[in-house]
């Protein structure tokens, strides 16, 4: 029994040996393999790239949820693309603030600037069928005549209400509006600064006077005029001139617009007269007139058409001419002192 045991040892003990003589020669075999060819070289994949990020939406201020325009409400659901103005100032202002690929139609005073789309519509008696016929997303009043309004409304069309301009800052903030109504801010802004500097500048380059001189604004030959509560008025007080027809409108009857006669102008007998839309000859053949110490000296000065009675852009144009005139006077009170 006991030899059993052993011969059962001795041959468990062979088949081991034999077992791991053989590991062992694969083993070598392997590592021969492996020396005698490369190894295969992994190319790890290639991480996904991440989605790119959404493109930002451009914060163009849309929509515009009850903005306040002189106590009326606005409220826009996107960018106006069909705009229709029917003030020939705002029609200016669109377009000097980048709006005006954004305007389709625009009443028949709206002359400037030459692209403007001068149609048939009447800013004084409006037709509320035939602006509707444009399509508007927007339409742009000075005023509202009637029910214009309420009807364009009432077809779901809004409505901005620029009222007139009371002085030149007023005109300046009107333009900051339109920019905010058109998603046109930044031009807007743009605008507003560059009309702020030419102004200050015309108002810093006119030489200060001994007296302050007087002048007088002709609106037209049945010599009406405006007095230093109108927007007109406003440009002048720029200059610290003194309006000859304050006196003839003291209560603000004659809503800053008195009609002045004759005699009363030549008593006043201004430093400087300003002419909106008459040549200077025009005026000194006005009866009476021409003995006064402006036409005979010269200081009658012509504006540019319509500039003085639109609140828009151009009235830096105004400001610009008004400035060259006192200049002037001031230059001739030098050469004769």
């Amino acid at each position: 029994m006991r030899h059993a045991r052993r011969r059962l040892v001795v041959a468990a003990a062979t088949i081991a040996s034999i077992s791991l003589l053989t590991a062992g020669c694969a083993d070598e075999t392997a590592t021969e393999s492996a020396s005698s060819e490369p190894a295969p070289v992994e190319t790890p994949a290639p991480e996904p790239e991440p989605d790119p990020a959404p493109e930002p939406e451009p914060d163009d201020g849309f929509p515009l949820v009850d903005y306040e325009v002189y106590g009326r409400t606005l409220t826009l659901e996107s960018r106006p693309e069909r705009i229709v103005s029917l003030s020939p100032s705002s029609t200016e202002g669109l377009f000097a603030i980048g709006a005006g690929p954004q305007v389709v139609a625009v009443d028949e005073y709206s002359d400037f600037p030459a692209e403007a789309p001068t149609t048939d519509l009447s800013g004084f008696t409006p037709n509320v069928e035939a602006i509707v016929a444009y399509d508007p997303d927007l339409v742009v009043v000075s005023y509202d005549p009637g029910d214009l309004v309420a009807s364009l409304e009432a077809t779901g069309v809004p409505v901005l209400i620029l009222d007139a301009a009371v002085d030149v800052d007023g005109a300046l903030a009107q333009l900051g509006v339109l920019g905010t109504v058109t998603g046109n801010t930044d031009t807007a802004t743009d605008v507003i600064r560059t009309l702020e500097d030419r102004i200050d500048a015309a108002v810093a380059a006119v030489p200060q006077l001994a007296e302050t001189p007087t002048y007088f604004h002709l609106v037209d030959t049945t010599l009406f005029t405006v007095t230093s509560d109108t927007f007109i008025g406003s440009v002048y007080g720029l200059f610290g001139l003194e309006n000859v027809a304050d006196p003839a409108d003291p209560d603000g009857e004659a809503f800053g617009y008195p009609q002045l006669s004759a005699e009363f102008l030549v008593d006043a007998d201004p430093d400087l007269v300003f002419l909106a839309g008459t040549d200077p000859d025009t005026f000194a053949g006005l009866p009476g007139l021409g003995g006064l110490r402006a036409v005979g000296d010269g200081n009658v000065f012509p504006l540019p058409p319509d500039v003085p009675s639109r609140w828009g852009p151009r009235i830096v144009e105004f400001v610009e001419a008004v400035g060259a005139a006192v200049t002037e006077l001031a230059g001739a009170e030098a050469d004769a002192a």
